[in-house]
């Protein structure tokens, strides 16, 4: 009887173990996204050395640094470590063992943290930047930085990514309101062309990855692989369906910076123990209204507070802001409406998907945000589908100034990994 329990127990262990495994490989499998997996984390970022509005893009063997920040809910520090891992054009784990694209050990320690000051919700503000006296990067590509509790690998915080560049070539893009569907108001298309400058490429249509994003959104984010025409010198990409993104339209807006008055966008503040609340003003519909410019961060927020000034990081409080959307008069498909932006990590998922109130028919949805300065949009994800439609609630608006992203990866032919070449940026004319 005593052997048959010993062996039922470590058949339990082998297949608990099996188990584990096998989601440790399920998890690998997929793409890496910028993602705060406890919710503790608040308030992740990965931004550029040269500021906020600059994507999380380092140049290699250059002083470019990336800085990726995120606060932990605890009254005290907690001993966190963190590993970096090589990912290909689609963010999977590449091929590269640690010592083929990092020079320093694969586990590192999270030195940089200081606890918040003069804050209702206590918590420990934890920055870690790439490259390092402890880490420099050997080769290109698309990097994870995977942070987890020290010997606990298996229990990861969150995902911070980012890219390195070799800046090998060149590359000029444009998106315009002129697209081939004809100068309808609802579209902006990219075009752009990549310069060689004597790096070689043998074969583009079939060794080259390009990956195309519109204010950093992935939903939506486009694919192509087969340019126009090339010569010796230039790969050229124009009239590509695939380079047709929904116009949308420009970002809302709203401030909290400050706990003694209202900031813009702010109808009411007021504080239930323990929290601030920031009541936003009412949002309506767009779709059937005229365009109006506003000045756009292209969906990105920035921490700030002005009652100390002295460091926003960790003396910027957290308040609970209530959206409200007053769609009670459209008759909206099936499908879910979400927030959209860095403050909800361009994700969707219940965080930030609006409830309809069968009371008043409005859609609401509160959320726990650090003081600063947002931007935010409402998509419409239809039943089924996985990518985000502005025309719903926003509309397509041509004269939306929307920032575009071009990442060139080329695949060298006998090489297990996708070098990053080149990086561009553009901002869509009217």
């Amino acid at each position: 009887m005593f052997l048959l329990r010993v062996m039922g127990f470590l058949r339990y262990i082998f297949i608990i173990t099996t188990c584990f495994l096998c989601n440790i490989i399920v998890a690998q499998n997929k793409p890496y996204r910028t993602a705060s997996l406890d919710s503790r984390i608040h308030s992740l970022k990965v931004e550029s050395g040269n500021g906020f509005m600059f994507p999380p893009v380092i140049r290699l063997s250059t002083e470019d640094v990336v800085n990726i920040s995120f606060d932990l809910f605890e009254e005290d520090h907690e001993d966190l470590s963190y590993s970096i891992i090589h990912c290909n054009a689609n963010w999977q784990p590449s091929m590269l063992s640690s010592i083929e694209y990092i020079d320093g050990f694969e586990i590192q320690e999270v030195y940089d943290w200081a606890l918040s000051f003069n804050t209702f919700q206590n918590y420990v503000n934890y920055r870690i930047s790439l490259p390092n006296d402890d880490i420099q990067f050997k080769t290109s590509g698309n990097y994870a930085v995977v942070v987890y509790p020290q010997n606990q690998r298996e229990r990861p915080l969150l995902y911070a990514c980012f890219m390195v560049s070799e800046d090998a070539v060149k590359i000029n893009c444009s998106a315009s309101s002129r697209t081939d569907k004809g100068y309808a108001d609802n579209y902006q298309q990219v075009s752009f062309r990549i310069n060689r400058n004597d790096y070689n490429i043998i074969n583009p249509a079939s060794d080259l990855k390009i990956y195309v994003m519109q204010n950093n959104r992935l939903d939506n984010m486009a694919y192509v692989q087969t340019p126009q025409y090339f010569n010796n010198n230039e790969i050229v990409y124009k009239h590509n369906n695939k380079l047709i993104f929904d116009a949308g339209n420009e970002y809302r807006r709203f401030e909290m910076v400050s706990t003694q008055y209202r900031g813009m966008g702010v109808e009411k503040l007021t504080h239930y123990d323990p929290y601030y609340h920031a009541i936003l003003e009412r949002d309506y519909p767009r779709r059937d209204k005229s365009y109006t410019y506003d000045e756009t961060q292209h969906g990105r927020y920035v921490i700030r507070e002005t009652d100390f000034e002295e460091d926003s990081d960790t003396q910027a409080d957290y308040f609970i802001v209530h959206f409200s959307l007053d769609a009670s008069e459209m008759l909206l498909p099936e499908g879910d409406i979400f927030i959209d932006g860095e403050l909800s990590e361009y994700r969707f998922s219940d965080n930030n998907k609006m409830l309809r109130n069968p009371q008043s028919g409005m859609y609401e949805k509160f959320m726990l945000l650090k003081q600063g300065a947002y931007n935010y949009q409402y998509l419409f994800v239809p039943k089924g589908e996985s990518a985000g439609k502005a025309s719903i609630i926003e509309g397509n608006k041509y004269e939306t100034l929307n920032e575009y992203r071009v990442n060139v990866y080329h695949r060298v032919p006998g090489e297990r990994y996708d070098r990053l070449i080149g990086t561009g940026r553009c901002v869509s004319d009217r």
